[in-house]
């Protein structure tokens, strides 16, 4: 995940590309006006109006949603008078919560070794015994023979 500033100027990015959206539909589904006193001929072939309303209603949607994150995302971010304060605490806080995650690491892995040598023990000896177990059994059949 991106951090916060990313993350803001990809929302501005997303807000310029949805102004510039909205600007090319408007010039697409629009069509000339007349202005008073410039006399110019052409064919005005007007686009259904319902069209352009879903078009305008799409867009504000698109473009107050970005402004909202855009908002959000800018009280996000920390403030400059405290910013030192806080980061200074923050890194303090940090470090503590390191500090004991580290103890307790290490204290798991007192354990796990002291788990393994108990395991290397027990396999040692079901090994021995293996090896007595065959010792006697053959000892066992050459004294049969």
């Amino acid at each position: 995940m991106a951090d916060r500033l990313t993350q803001l100027q990809d929302t501005v990015n997303m807000q310029a590309e949805h102004f510039c959206n909205a600007i090319g539909i408007i010039q697409q589904t629009s069509y000339p006006s007349k202005f008073p006193n410039f006399d110019r001929t052409g064919s005005q072939t007007p686009v259904q109006n319902s069209q352009q309303e879903d078009y305008a209603q799409l867009f504000a949607q698109l473009i107050s949603r970005c402004a909202k994150d855009i908002d959000t995302l800018i009280e996000s971010l920390p403030n400059d008078d405290s910013s030192i304060e806080m980061q200074n605490q923050s890194l303090k806080r940090l470090e503590v919560e390191n500090q004991e995650a580290a103890e307790r690491l290490e204290e798991i892995v007192d354990k796990g070794e002291l788990l393994l040598e108990k395991i290397q023990s027990a396999l040692e000896d079901i090994a021995q015994a293996q090896l007595d177990m065959q010792i006697t059994m053959k000892d066992n059949s050459n004294i049969n023979k």
